[in-house]
């Protein structure tokens, strides 16, 4: 099997192709598409296939899914870029890609989403089949284009087998993310919570979405201990204003997902259940 992996160069991209790399059964190969031939040379020192181009070129998606027999969209444009940028990338690219794959006859498509786009809680872990009501000023433009994506992609004739993961708070390995968040925790409530996923379980789960056989629709990834932004201040040595226990978490449920679904179905189980446990194996 060819998979098209997009996306390689950004934070959960870069983490995901070698982990893919060093799992994929023998004959399988990987190809990724990098707007910067520079930045993907250690991909091809690992062994995969290199395109130059750029996402938002419909040419370059023709080229690289040519031949492709499976594609995992990882690409996403995330806090801090305009708007424009983020629906350009989440959800006009996902859908050109899209495209691009059933002209090429690409079987299996994976999307990489957010659990983002549930937005609003329900008073209860978020499962697949809730409706997406993406919302909020925090994130700007991204739930929404993801959650665009996702129908956009859901409703493409010929797409027939489309897996689409929803990330948590995706942590680990070196990445910033944990440390950038610091500049908003500080301003919650003490008791808002946050649902997060190490990089080696958000693989895990894209892994396998990927190749389970029957595998189909929305699965949420996700660790199975959501901590509250009490617990992002203590686990970075930063104290907890006085203030954030007097103030209310109006949605404490806001992105807690339920990951029954990938355990029952395709036997997914969190290596670092939690970011406590994470820290300790000195996996931040």
């Amino acid at each position: 099997m060819l998979i098209l992996v997009t996306g390689a160069t950004g934070q959960v991209g870069r983490r995901f192709v070698p982990r893919l790399l060093q799992s994929a059964p023998q004959g399988d190969r990987v190809r990724v598409l990098v707007r910067d031939a520079a930045r993907g040379e250690r991909f091809a020192e690992l062994g995969a296939d290199v395109v130059v181009g750029d996402l938002r070129d419909v040419a370059a998606l023709g080229k690289a899914t040519a031949g492709v027999d499976a594609v995992v969209n990882v690409a996403a444009a995330f806090r801090g870029v305009p708007d424009e940028e983020a629906r350009a990338v989440n959800r006009d690219a996902a859908i050109e890609l899209g495209r691009a794959a059933v002209a090429s006859g690409v079987r299996r498509f994976v999307q990489v989403s957010t659990g983002l786009a549930y937005g609003a809680g329900r008073g209860r872990p978020l499962v697949e089949d809730d409706e997406t009501r993406p919302g909020g000023h925090l994130w700007g433009a991204y739930p929404e284009s993801k959650a665009e994506a996702e129908q956009a992609l859901r409703a493409m004739a010929g797409l027939d087998d489309l897996r689409i993961g929803r990330l948590p708070f995706v942590y680990g390995d070196g990445d910033p993310h944990l440390e950038n968040v610091l500049e908003w925790v500080p301003t919650w409530p003490a008791m808002q919570r946050l649902h997060m996923g190490h990089h080696v379980d958000v693989a895990q789960g894209l892994r396998r979405l990927l190749y389970a056989s029957g595998a189909s629709g929305v699965y949420n990834i996700a660790d199975d201990a959501p901590v509250t932004s009490v617990d992002i201040l203590q686990l970075s040595g930063v104290p907890v204003p006085p203030e954030a226990y007097e103030k209310e978490a109006t949605d404490p449920w806001h992105s807690v997902m339920s990951t029954a679904r990938i355990r029952h179905e395709l036997g997914f189980r969190p290596i670092f259940p939690s970011v406590w446990t994470a820290r300790d194996a000195g996996a931040l």
